[in-house]
Parts: structure tokens; C-alpha cells; sequence
């Protein structure tokens, strides 16, 4: 899970890295009283997971505390790439010397971490390595030594930081170990032209496995997607394993890789899947309902299709959770089910005994998808 940047910076601050001063809003009018607050100046920008803000009007330099309200009321309400600005964050404008980047990112290929720094920050990243490769040093981190003065003097000096900047890349070592996080990043960190180094953006991504040692970061807390796609966020209150697409055949099934194949199939069927919703190995009634609802909230979806490959979780036990399920959430759209595997027999009659109007059947996964394509594109 990202953190908002503004979380970002508070985590940074915790271990002793250096900060502007800044204040989070969500309103107009607050942001005039933090920016006097602040001293009047500030820089406005938008809270949202997602990069390119600036070059989408997201941030803003306000150079008084009516400029700042009136500065957030134009960000406040913004879709910047899908992601609605709930709040932005005002923070003091410091006058830069040098920028650069820095980073720790986990190496899943390697089974070991890498350090990511380059003397050229404050700019994209991958657009300098592509152009200039030298220009980015790659320091693999072994986790059982970690980041140490040595190590971290060694990073800087393999990009070019200045000496004063290793003791930030020790402490970013922390944050990344303290915080269960696959990613820590700064850009830019900057020297200032009085000789202080300072973060002035963050970006940090905490492992979801690690949520049980985070509670900070977990259910109910600010750091879920509340500026993410509302169907998203709707599933992951209920438990559910779903990601929205762009497409009209609303999609569950039982594993990712079952799941991830009937979405191939159904863009071979001429229609594209609308969402990714993998129930795993439980299929009962309420996670069946559940799952519809979600789906048949889309306005998108013209036809739904469930692909279930019965083992642990007996087709009969799926047709059962169907069919209560069906109870519970008034279907709209027509269902198409594909039943396979253990009791997938049994499971089949239990549904024609319901005789739905808007529910049918295919015995193979090829023809589910291609009644499901031929129903949602009509």
C-alpha cells in the first residue's frame, strides 16, 4: 500500500530526517490559515497517489494566504490520471541549491534490495537513465548488512551526492526496515543554499503482508485509497480481491491464475473483462454476494460471467452460495456460470433447480466467455 506524500513526510520526520514544514487541508479556507501559519508563501500540492502532478496543475507556488485559498479551491476536486484531490498540503518554499534522487527499492529478481541515486533529481527518473545511464547508480543492498555509514557513503559517492547527503541514505535504510516498506524514495533531496539538506517529496510503499505489523497503516486508517476508484474501495471493505478494468463482462472467479486466464479468454471473445475479482477458495453465499454486488455496481458491466473450477471448494457449495446470493442482490444483468470439477455435476442441477431468468449455463470455459462477450455486446 502507497502512502500519501504528506505521510510520507511525517514517517521521514520520525527518523530524523529533515522536512519542510507543511499542514494538510481539505478545504479553501483552511488552506489560507495554514499558509499564514506557514508565513505566508507556500507551495500547494496535491494529495494523490499517483505521479505527474505537476505537469497536470497539481502544484503550486502561492505567494500569500489569499493566493493559497484561492489555490486550493482550483486543485481541490482535480482528476489527476483517475485520482480525485481530496486534499492538498501547503508547504514552506525553501530556496534550492542542487537536487538530487534517491531510493531503496526491493529487488524481487535479485532476492535483494536496491539503492537508486543520481546527482540529477527533481525530474523523471527512468527519462535520465534511458538518456544518461551513468548519470544513475545502482547499489545492490545485502538486507543482512543493511545500509551502514560505510555502505551509505559508498552509495553517495557512486552518484555524485555530496558527503552530508549519506547520512539521510542511512536513515531512508531505517524508514524502509522500520516501516515493512518494498519502497523508499525521495524526490528531489535538495541542498539548500544556506547548506541544509532536506526532503522535499516522499514516496513510500508499505508491504500489505506486513499490515499485522503496521496497524497504523491499516483498516479504517487514511492511507487506504479514498481518492481511488470508488468500486475498488467498496470491494476492498468487503475483503474482496478486485481490480476495475475497462471493459463491459464482469468477471469471478476462483485464483488469480484462473481468473487471469478468463480474462484472456474473454479479449479473444471479441469483449473486454471489466474487472479482476478473485473469490479464492471461499465461494459462500455472502461472498458471492458480495462479489455481485460489486460488480453489478459498475455501470459498465453488460453481462456477468462466474468461472469456477471446483477442488477444495465443491462446485455445489458455489452453486449454493450463488443461489442465496441471488436473494440478497437483484441481478440486472445476465449471468453466465461455468461450473467445473469436484460435484460440478450437482452444482449445475442446483442452479437449473433455481431457474433464474437472467442466470445460464456453459459447460466449458470457451463457450462462457463467448456467451458472456455475445450478451454484453449486443
Amino acid at each position: 500500500m502507497d502512502l500519501y506524500e504528506h505521510q510520507a513526510r511525517e514517517v521521514f520526520k520520525g527518523y530524523g530526517i529533515a522536512v519542510p514544514d507543511a499542514a494538510v487541508v481539505d478545504h479553501p479556507r483552511e488552506a489560507r490559515h495554514a499558509a499564514e501559519l506557514l508565513g505566508g508563501r507556500v507551495v500547494v500540492k496535491a494529495q494523490v497517489k499517483t505521479g505527474g502532478r505537476g505537469k497536470a496543475g497539481g502544484v503550486k507556488l502561492a505567494a500569500d494566504p489569499a493566493a493559497a485559498e484561492l489555490t486550493a479551491r482550483q486543485i481541490l476536486g482535480m482528476d489527476i490520471k483517475g485520482h480525485t484531490v481530496r486534499r492538498v498540503m501547503l508547504a514552506q518554499p525553501v530556496d534550492i541549491q542542487d537536487e538530487y534522487y534517491v531510493s531503496y527499492v526491493l529487488d524481487r529478481a535479485a532476492g535483494t534490495f536496491l539503492a537508486i541515486a543520481s546527482a540529477e533529481g527533481g525530474m523523471d527518473i527512468e527519462a535520465v537513465a534511458a538518456a544518461r545511464p551513468e548519470a544513475v547508480a545502482r547499489i545492490p543492498i545485502d538486507p543482512a548488512e543493511g545500509v551502514t555509514e560505510t555502505k551509505a557513503a559508498e552509495i553517495a559517492a557512486a552518484a555524485g551526492l555530496p558527503a552530508e547527503t549519506a547520512d539521510v541514505l542511512a536513515r531512508l535504510w531505517q524508514v524502509l526496515v522500520g516501516e515493512d516498506a518494498l519502497l523508499v524514495e525521495v524526490n528531489p533531496l535538495v541542498r539548500t543554499t544556506d547548506g541544509a539538506i532536506l526532503a522535499l517529496d516522499g514516496k513510500v510503499t508499505v508491504d500489505d503482508n506486513a499490515r499485522f505489523r503496521q496497524a497504523r497503516w491499516g483498516e479504517g486508517s487514511e492511507v487506504r485509497d479514498s481518492d481511488g476508484d470508488p468500486l475498488e474501495a467498496a470491494a476492498a471493505a468487503k475483503g474482496l480481491t478486485y481490480v476495475k478494468l475497462d471493459g463491459e463482462v464482469g468477471v469471478i472467479g476462483n485464483g488469480a491464475g484462473l481468473v487471469m486466464s478468463t480474462l484472456d479468454v474473454v479479449a479473444g471473445r471479441g469483449a473486454r473483462p471489466a474487472n479482476f475479482l478473485d473469490i479464492g477458495g471461499g465461494a459462500s453465499a455472502q461472498v458471492m454476494a458480495d462479489g455481485l454486488d460489486v460488480i453489478l455496481s459498475d455501470p459498465d458491466v453488460k453481462a456477468v460471467l462466474v468461472n469456477v473450477f471446483g477442488g477444495i471448494t465443491a462446485c455445489d457449495a458455489v452453486a449454493e452460495g450463488i443461489v442465496r446470493a441471488l436473494e440478497t442482490v437483484h441481478l440486472t444483468q445476465p449471468l453466465v456460470v461455468r461450473l467445473d470439477g469436484n460435484n460440478a455435476a450437482r452444482g449445475r442441477a442446483i442452479l437449473d433447480a433455481r431457474a433464474h431468468p437472467l442466470v445460464e449455463q456453459a459447460t466449458t470455459m470457451d463457450g462462457a466467455a463467448a456467451r458472456a462477450a455475445e450478451l454484453a455486446t449486443r
